[in-house]
């Protein structure tokens, strides 16, 4: 599926977003992490086949501006919230793995009216100090698959960690990475826990808590720690890694569909 790709400016163009969007039915948001590759995956292609999904870059990631405008969480909450209304969205279902699964649930905290119904993906922003999840901010590159994967010389990680095969390719690679982590860092960095714990009470929409069940980088231990703080959350476990939507994206979309759906 190719999605399509538009700018849409928010604040008088202070603020402007690159989003994505493909498919028919139901206004579907999801929201990306820090190691995505791109703004669009085949598991996004599965979520389009019965909803409109539209996947937006965060703030400067690859086309998306205004970062320096934007001074902490709740700014970045408003920032989307200001795009939904951008996009003519009212209430949608909002999905968004780790960082991402942290600006959904913000979202559905301080917005309720504006979600149907969540799905997170190993959320990002709470924090124990007897489960730290992995700084993925930091590890070297050839550290990632160990901890991002279920089986780092699987088939799916041995294509996320392919090296382009041109210097032009390898070098907009290399600087799409380091503007997708710098953008999240500025959010979350050096502890992830920003006061959301405060906030989860507030969530009134259906929620999902989906995790592979050998999630390295983000202990399950936090799914149960989610569930606790949002009323009638479900944990719903697959099997892969902390890159579930890579490693199984069919099993992951069949999950959030069916879930989304009911």
């Amino acid at each position: 599926m190719t999605p399509e790709s538009r700018t849409v400016a928010i604040r008088d163009g202070a603020v402007s977003f690159r989003v994505m969007s493909a498919g028919h039915g139901p206004h579907l948001v999801y929201f990306h992490s820090f190691h995505e590759r791109g703004g669009w995956s085949p598991f996004l292609d599965r979520l389009a086949v019965h909803h409109t999904v539209h996947a937006p870059l965060h703030p400067g990631v690859e086309g998306s501006a205004g970062i320096e405008t934007l001074e902490n969480v709740f700014d970045l909450t408003l920032a989307y919230e200001e795009l939904l209304d951008a996009l003519g969205i009212g209430a949608a279902s909002l999905v968004g793995h780790f960082f991402g699964g942290m600006i959904a649930a913000e979202l559905a905290a301080v917005f309720p009216e504006r979600v149907g119904r969540l799905a997170l993906v190993s959320p990002l922003g709470l924090w124990r100090d007897d489960a730290p999840s992995a700084d993925l901010l930091i590890l070297p590159p050839e550290d990632l698959p160990a901890v991002l994967f279920r089986d780092p010389g699987s088939e799916a990680a041995r294509q996320w960690a392919a090296r382009p095969t041109s210097e032009q390719d390898e070098l907009q690679l290399y600087i799409e990475s380091v503007q997708r982590r710098a953008a999240m860092a500025k959010f979350v960095w050096p502890l992830p826990d920003k006061g959301i714990k405060k906030r989860l009470h507030r969530i009134a929409a259906p929620t999902l808590l989906l995790w592979g069940d050998a999630d390295r980088a983000n202990p399950i231990v936090y799914a149960e720690e989610w569930q606790r703080r949002i009323k009638g959350a479900a944990v719903r476990l697959l099997a892969g890694g902390h890159m579930l939507l890579q490693e199984a994206p069919e099993a992951a979309a069949a999950a959030i569909r069916e879930f989304v759906d009911r």
